[in-house]
């Protein structure tokens, strides 16, 4: 029997680890989307998805119409993600629509659809790449304030999760909010956070995404809702001052 994953954002970064990895596994069809044309090369069980952008309002419906019928997802793992880098002296009105419109408002409608369509079933998870930042227990004064429409559309996005997976719960999908890890990606380096990445513990996509992967394969029903740290406390400066010491691999994060 196919195992079916869907990962949206699947071009570069976690999302590209993470397709090469369930593409070499037996029996494991991928379906990879990116927001423009599919590249030239890929793995041969691959099947792209091109012009699914999750800050489109049509996101869902773009992406459902693509998928072959019949068919059942037995995960999808929305990657896809914006960081646009402000201070208190510099906001950017823009910036901030962007990252919750990709964040927290585009996943909405993509599981809707994909629920709608009746391709997710019993047992199917989903798993929605969160952040620590978006956690506001662990937001503490060493690392100060600034980057609000990052950190707080994350904290939208865990609300989002929360609710589709009480929404999704009686079908038996099971929904889940994940923080990957500090990644060594062009993301982190484009808004200069590449300068801690050696104090903190930043890990390269594949590493992440096979932490991320293995961590799936033990997500169930009974987790559902909740918001986990695969990879632990590692990479996340304020869980021993907030949390304290001895720290579980992987952690619950709190709200």
């Amino acid at each position: 029997m196919t195992n079916n994953i869907l990962i949206v954002g699947a071009t570069r970064g976690l999302g590209a680890s993470l397709r090469s990895i369930y593409a070499a596994k037996q029996s494991t069809k991928v379906f990879a989307t990116t927001r423009s044309n599919p590249p030239s090369d890929s793995e041969q069980n691959v099947s792209w998805v091109p012009n699914v952008d999750v800050s489109h309002p049509d996101v869902g419906q773009t992406l459902v119409k693509q998928l072959p019928s019949p068919l059942k997802l037995s995960t999808v793992i929305i990657t896809a993600g914006y960081f646009g880098f402000e201070t208190f002296d510099n906001p950017d009105w823009e910036k901030q629509v962007k990252m919750y419109t990709t964040s927290a408002i585009g996943p909405v409608f993509v599981v809707q659809n994909l629920v709608k369509a009746d391709l997710l079933d019993k047992g199917s998870k989903v798993i929605l790449v969160s952040s620590e930042s978006g956690s506001i227990t662990l937001r503490h004064e060493t690392e100060g304030g600034g980057n609000y429409g990052h950190h707080a559309s994350k904290s939208a996005l865990n609300m989002v999760g929360k609710l589709l997976s009480l929404d999704l719960k009686d079908k038996g999908i099971a929904v889940g909010l994940v923080h990957p890890g500090f990644m060594r990606t062009e993301m982190t380096k484009s808004v200069g956070f590449d300068r801690y990445w050696d104090a903190g513990g930043a890990v390269t996509p594949d590493e992440a995404g096979r932490s991320l992967a293995s961590f799936i394969e033990t997500f169930d029903i009974s987790k559902t809702g909740q918001f986990w740290a695969p990879r632990g406390p590692g990479d996340i400066g304020t869980a021993e001052p907030v949390l304290g010491s001895n720290l579980p691999t992987p952690l619950q994060l709190p709200w």
